[in-house]
């Protein structure tokens, strides 16, 4: 585990955390969940933000209600105090590289079924490469859409997503895998013997899904508003995989990417014309630290290698 040791007299430091705390605060609203996140005291946290407060003389949160909320202080000096951190973060960082070697914390967003790649062997390698970085592994209840919105927040440090190209116009983005759709029937169904299907051919007919946000399902929807289609999903699945097993059960067909499937008896998989494409990305902000470029490149390589 990295050991890091601070001298607490030192007021410089003091400011850098004091900027730490903010973000964490403006990010969640919430004191509880803010110190959770840095592994603090609550009571650190809020005497911090006091003595920032203090410092920049301004109120940086409007504490009248039982939410929390910024202030238009605090939402001009949100942007500036990430950047602050973030510089300082890839100041630390490369310091550690030209010295003991790279280090530190690496947070990365995942989804529950790596098909995309084989993470431990993948984080296997990046550790034997740089030992000195801790990495936590994050997953999020609203799929590629939360992981996004964690890396714009700065909770998460890259992530792998399903989200259309559309929606990361902010990000650095390296395309990992692209696969098709496919329509996933339970036997006996009257279209199962068809050799391919159509978007209307199934728009009327009840579907499994992953939950809204969910990178797979954000796309597909996208596709069906396109051609003026709408549909019906019955029942939500979290784990992409699991959801022919809930076809086969009988609760509905489902399109997914053919990838994220295993041959299932009981269900037949029919491919969808014209051809639907589903893309997976690692994806983080402008600016990266070098642990972020490190795992980066590790990824370019694997998918080099293909």
């Amino acid at each position: 585990m990295l050991q890091i040791i601070i001298d607490t007299n030192d007021d410089r430091w003091m400011e850098t955390r004091q900027l730490e705390y903010f973000v964490a605060v403006a990010e969640e609203l919430n004191f509880t969940r803010a110190a959770a996140r840095l592994f603090a005291v609550q009571s650190t946290v809020s005497a911090g933000i006091r003595a920032l407060e203090s410092d920049l003389g301004v109120i940086l949160f409007d504490r009248s209600t039982k939410r929390i909320s910024l202030t238009p202080a605090a939402e001009r000096l949100l942007p500036e105090a990430r950047a602050t951190i973030a510089a300082l973060e890839r100041l630390r960082g490369a310091s550690a590289e030209v010295g003991a070697g790279l280090r530190g914390r690496l947070r990365v967003g995942i989804f529950t079924n790596s098909f995309y790649v084989d993470l431990p062997e993948l984080f296997g390698d990046f550790h034997h490469r740089y030992p000195l970085v801790d990495l936590q592994l994050i997953a999020s209840p609203s799929g590629s859409t939360g992981l996004a919105d964690d890396v714009r927040r700065g909770r998460v440090d890259l992530t792998f997503t399903g989200l259309p190209a559309s929606e990361l116009g902010d990000f650095d983005i390296l395309p990992i895998l692209s696969t098709r759709y496919v329509a996933v029937l339970p036997d006996g169904h009257p279209l199962a013997g068809k050799s391919s299907l159509a978007l209307r051919d199934v728009a009327a007919q009840r579907f499994v899904d992953s939950p809204r946000g969910y990178g797979n399902r954000v796309t597909i929807e996208r596709v069906f508003a396109a051609a003026g289609l709408t549909r019906h999903v019955a029942t939500e699945v979290n784990d992409l995989g699991e959801i022919p097993s809930f076809v086969r059960a009988g609760l509905g067909v489902a399109i997914v990417p053919d990838t994220t499937i295993r041959p299932l008896p009981g269900v037949v998989m029919v491919p969808i014309e014209p051809a639907v494409a589903w893309e997976i990305a690692a994806i983080h902000r402008r600016s990266p630290s070098p642990a972020v470029v490190a795992l980066r490149q590790l990824l370019a390589e694997r998918v080099a290698a293909r």
